[in-house]
């Protein structure tokens, strides 16, 4: 967690993933990076000249404002001494911070949102979604004010397969750096039932072959698994869900949705996704 992006268009939500990307920061010796990333309006004018006219002066106005707001959240939220750099640019959203990733080395980004909901979720989705989806570093997603010591127990939903070795690592290597207890949940819904007994052998040796820690390990019955994992968050007062996420794109996404994607939409405590191939 040495290199963490905070895609930042300056809402509320926004300055929350900054605040806890500083603290990330503060324990990990790291810099946060924050990007602001415009999008350049469509332009049909028949002159030449006017438009780029237009453009230039738009996007001088632009990084100007950027800039402005950087410095305010600089000086409000990273007194400390934690390194912050700032970057604006044009583009597409979801493309713009993809390339970003890649070319500043981005170990971790922790993105704010709102969520999205009916028919905004089903077709848009919101831009935090569409990088869960796609980033091919960890992301960590926030609704409100999290701090760095609030973190004391991340949840684990699993489906127990021995082949998750790269997720489980990297879901270790977030407990350690946040020295919280793990919780490995199974969620058991009508139509995937299996008996209690199996699953438990299953998770004791899921646990073993992974040389879990300060652990617990849950077999919770829900009508689906998104429910289940949101009905023991609000059992057990949980601070962060850990998940993977198949990147799904396409109409393959459309027909089969997915969890990660919902509980980030849906739930309220920080959520830290990867994508799995």
């Amino acid at each position: 967690m040495k290199r963490i992006l905070v895609p930042c268009d300056f809402s509320d939500p926004a300055v929350q993933a900054f605040k806890f990307a500083v603290d990330i920061a503060k324990e990990s010796n790291g810099e946060v990076i924050l990007l602001n990333v415009v999008e350049l309006p469509v332009m049909h004018e028949s002159v030449l000249m006017p438009t780029l006219s237009f453009e230039e002066t738009f996007i001088k106005d632009m990084k100007a404002h950027a800039e402005k707001n950087f410095k305010k959240m600089k000086d409000k939220w990273a007194k400390e001494g934690t390194k912050v750099s700032s970057f604006v640019e044009f583009g597409g959203a979801t493309p713009t911070i993809r390339d970003f990733i890649n070319s500043k080395k981005i170990d971790l980004i922790v993105m704010g949102t709102h969520g999205a909901s009916g028919l905004k979720e089903f077709f848009v989705g919101s831009n935090t979604e569409k990088i869960v989806r796609t980033s091919g570093v960890p992301v960590i997603s926030i609704k409100g004010t999290v701090k760095y010591s609030s973190i004391k127990n991340i949840v684990f939903p699993n489906t127990l397969d021995m082949d998750q070795e790269e997720l489980t690592l990297k879901v270790k290597a977030l407990q350690h750096f946040f020295k919280a207890t793990l919780h490995v949940l199974y969620v058991n819904t009508p139509s995937t039932f299996r008996r209690d007994s199996d699953v438990k052998m299953e998770m004791k040796a899921f646990a073993k072959r992974f040389m879990l820690k300060d652990y617990t390990l849950t077999i919770f019955n829900d009508y689906s698994e998104e429910e289940g994992l949101r009905n023991f968050i609000a059992e057990t007062k949980s601070d962060m869900v850990a998940m993977a996420t198949h990147g799904r794109r396409g109409i393959n996404h459309l027909m089969s949705g997915s969890i990660a994607e919902d509980v980030v939409n849906h739930l309220n405590c920080p959520i830290w996704t990867y994508k799995i191939s």
